[in-house]
């Protein structure tokens, strides 16, 4: 068309869009950092809760403060009877994102602090959403497999006691570390497309449990929290390293994407990954099964050298290559890796709606209202002229 107008979709990519204390993604150097430490020195060297208080606080805590914050999140694991008794209503093959957006949603009404706008309130509901979500998404692999919920149990920590809810067997050391360094490792990762729908809605000055349920809707989708999920079932689906030759072939030939490569933001491998493929290892010569591991191994290496040597560009490994086979090792359910990452997520989620709503000036966030360009041309016009019914 003669005055067809050029369509404009950045995805924001290069826009800056406010200024955050909370951490930096530097994708060409590889780093990820959380309130000026970088992630990769504090995995598995501070627990999750320790990240919590980081993330919340702005700095790591003295160790009553990390007894505190401990106790804090054991006595808010309980979630509402009738919150349980609304699951138990649910058709059992709905999506466990679906489930956690709508329960993240009722969590809300039985809360008087959803009604007070104030950092000291939205602290409180940080801490209850922190505790209360693993609780809900175990809660959901229980009922939809016939079976009762576990009670959280006050002797376990964060990471310990979301392992022995969903199973009903406390874990050992090995395996309750790993799922920790996890949690530590996904908690935050500055203006991603969940941390934004979260400071959007919290830019209107709603409460943490819609903003929170807005970060769940969009970490469901495919292309943002369901990576990794996409990861595994790509790896089932090669099945073996002798057919990874034929499938990267098959994925140039079609310009399709391998998932687990390539990052919006890093530029060389990402960091969190380097952390997640020798934990994957150790998995699996536990569980005697190498292999999803080297699978995963041969996948990287010969994909990298395809992609070199056919498209003339180098491929980086991003965090949900290998937290794919890790949490397979682990028994988690395919379809609960995007809710696990909620349970890690809702940390940083929480940081960045108290920075939106309150780190501002005066307490007075910004209403995000962007600008579009519209392209509308349908009348051969700039406008259309209204033409009763009788005439159409």
């Amino acid at each position: 068309m003669e005055n067809e107008k050029s369509i404009l979709n950045t995805g924001l990519r290069g826009v800056t869009i406010a200024s955050t204390k909370i951490s930096d993604v530097d994708g060409a150097r590889g780093k990820l950092v959380y309130r000026g430490y970088q992630a990769k020195d504090l995995a598995g060297k501070i627990s999750f809760e320790e990240l919590v208080f980081l993330l919340l606080y702005e700095r790591l805590p003295k160790d009553k403060e990390l007894k505190q914050i401990d106790s804090d999140l054991k006595n808010e694991r309980g979630i509402p009877p009738e919150l349980l008794s609304a699951l138990e209503t649910r058709p059992r093959d709905a999506l466990p994102m679906d489930i956690l957006q709508a329960a993240i949603s009722m969590l809300a009404h039985h809360d008087p602090d959803s009604r007070e706008y104030s950092r000291e309130a939205a602290l409180r509901i940080a801490l209850k959403l922190i505790a209360k979500i693993p609780t809900i998404v175990a809660a959901w692999e229980r009922i939809r497999n016939n079976r009762k919920p576990v009670k959280p149990s006050p002797d376990l920590g964060h990471a310990a006691n979301f392992l022995y809810m969903m199973t009903g067997e406390k874990p050992d050391d090995e395996r309750t570390g790993f799922f920790d360094v996890c949690l530590v490792l996904h908690a935050e990762h500055s203006f991603n497309a969940s941390t934004f729908a979260a400071r959007e809605v919290a830019s209107t000055k709603a409460h943490m449990y819609a903003a929170t349920a807005a970060g769940v809707g969009s970490l469901s989708g495919a292309l943002h929290g369901g990576a990794n999920t996409r990861v595994m079932e790509m790896l089932l689906n090669i099945e073996s390293a002798e057919k990874v030759d034929e499938y990267i072939e098959n994925i140039l030939n079609s310009g399709g994407v391998i998932m687990g490569l390539g990052h919006a933001v890093y530029q060389i491998d990402d960091p969190r990954a380097l952390i997640l493929a020798p934990m994957s290892k150790k998995m699996g010569e536990r569980t005697g099964n190498l292999k999803w591991y080297e699978l995963s191994k041969s996948l990287e290496h010969k994909a990298k050298e395809a992609f070199r040597e056919k498209k003339g560009r180098d491929i980086y490994v991003n965090v949900d290559f290998y937290s794919a086979s890790l949490y397979y090792y682990m028994g988690i359910p395919v379809d609960l890796f995007t809710p696990i990452f909620a349970i890690s997520r809702i940390a940083g989620w929480a940081a960045h709606v108290i920075e939106e709503q309150f780190g501002g000036a005066a307490d007075k966030p910004a209403l995000y209202r962007p600008e579009s360009d519209y392209i509308g041309d349908y009348c051969g016009a700039e406008e259309c002229s209204f033409v009763p019914m009788d005439d159409r």
